[in-house]
């Protein structure tokens, strides 16, 4: 069975991502520890998280659209992924470095869409595998 576009669409967005949060990560522990205080130090670390977190989950969703090539659900569950990853933790880093603290309102966002996405993805197992059935 060939990959299908979304597959290959989620395996470079998740690949991406994970280098992404190495690189901002890093970036976090040696360049920015000194500029900033502990407490913006913990919410960085909670963005850098929650990025490493959601990339390695962008790769399970590229293996459930392989797995399962014509869920709709999983493919829409996979982009909300993104996005609530891009919008949560984006506005923790930018929360930090410009010190904009309305910015931690948009953060649950970004959370609320990454559950979403997990249990709209959940459910889309369970029609698809037919669980219980």
């Amino acid at each position: 069975m060939k990959p299908t576009q979304h597959t290959k669409n989620f395996l470079l967005l998740a690949t991406l991502m994970m280098a992404l949060a190495i690189a901002i990560g890093a970036f976090g522990a040696h360049g920015l520890k000194a500029m900033i205080d502990e407490s913006l130090m913990k919410i960085y670390h909670t963005g850098v998280q929650y990025h490493f977190y959601n990339s390695l989950g962008l790769f399970a969703i590229a293996f459930m659209t392989f797995l399962l090539p014509f869920s709709k659900r999983i493919v829409f569950a996979g982009y909300m992924l993104f996005v609530g990853t891009l919008i949560f933790s984006c506005s923790l880093y930018l929360l930090v470095l410009l010190k904009a603290s309305w910015l931690g309102a948009v953060t649950p966002i970004g959370g609320t869409l990454m559950i979403i996405a997990w249990l709209l993805a959940f459910f889309a197992l369970i029609k698809e595998l037919k669980v219980g059935k």
